[in-house]
């Protein structure tokens, strides 16, 4: 199993689990809360078969990485991928931000620049600022993340649960675009990520990262659910893409927040067709719908 060391806590190393597959431009997939590099599996195979290098990897306090009890800011995040990045001496490569990994893929650009990087892609993802705020109105109210902090606290097995319902649109979508199965497996990778890392992951969703996108100067793909619970399009996807003039939006229709599992059909074309083809992005500034 490869791992990468970032750090170090008290007298124990902070390593990160990551797989390395495939030839050809790397693409790193970097997951979303609460889960792994495991939630790629849709993605993986069709990046694999289209002749891409593909790398995942778990962020620290989550699937096969250290569980320590600091360093779940995205300061910390972006410095974790640049060491995978110089480790693997990856050029070229396209990053894929899905959820909070969305953040990752801003912090990085706008800290450590674009040299490893030709092109971006944010689907369901955090970015560019989540809290509501007088300057940010279309934001989220501050006591939903401490009704979360507190809910996690308080039962974290029962509040994966009723998160993974949300993030699936289980109600409306169980049985049909996710199984139980896939449900449950969600939720056993969650469920074994570390508690003072998802307690604190919440918090760092609160990251301004307008200033960070003033920075990114590569192409960029912007995927999103418009019947996202978790991160609704209107706090998240549709501000991102006004934000940015390189970008293209694709908005999938009764897409939920796991749109990569229940809508990998839509989803792993679009990426596909962004990440190997080299079209003009001139052409793709617009926003489509994917029905």
């Amino acid at each position: 199993m490869p791992f990468i060391r970032v750090g170090t806590e008290n007298s124990g190393p902070i390593r990160l689990y990551y797989e390395d597959h495939g030839s050809g431009n790397p693409t790193v997939l970097i997951h979303g809360f609460p889960l792994s590099g495991k939630s790629w599996e849709k993605q993986v195979l069709a990046l694999l078969e289209s002749g891409r290098r593909v790398i995942t990897y778990d962020r620290r306090g989550f699937g096969g990485s250290t569980k320590p009890a600091l360093g779940y800011d995205y300061d910390t995040f972006a410095s974790d991928l640049d060491k995978l990045m110089t480790k693997l001496d990856l050029r070229d490569a396209a990053l894929v931000g899905f959820s909070m990994g969305g953040g990752e893929v801003a912090r990085y650009l706008s800290t450590y620049g674009s040299e490893r990087v030709n092109k971006a892609v944010f689907i369901s993802s955090l970015p560019p600022y989540l809290l509501k705020t007088a300057d940010n109105p279309d934001g989220v109210e501050e006591g939903v993340f401490d009704a979360m902090i507190s809910s996690i606290n308080e039962d974290r097995p029962a509040f994966l649960s009723k998160f993974l319902a949300d993030f699936f649109n289980m109600d409306l979508l169980g049985g049909k675009r996710v199984s139980e199965e896939a449900f449950h497996f969600s939720w056993n990778i969650a469920a074994n990520a570390s508690p003072k890392g998802t307690m604190d992951c919440v918090s760092s969703w609160l990251t301004d990262f307008r200033e960070d996108f003033q920075s990114i100067q590569v192409p960029v793909l912007i995927i999103h659910g418009d019947s996202d619970r978790i991160l609704p399009i209107s706090a998240t996807g549709n501000p991102l893409h006004k934000s940015l003039k390189d970008s293209r939006m694709v908005v999938v229709e009764d897409g939920p927040h796991g749109l990569i599992w229940t809508h990998a059909d839509k989803v792993n074309p679009e990426l596909i067709n962004f990440l190997v083809t080299d079209q003009s992005m001139q052409q793709d500034r617009g926003m489509r719908r994917a029905a």
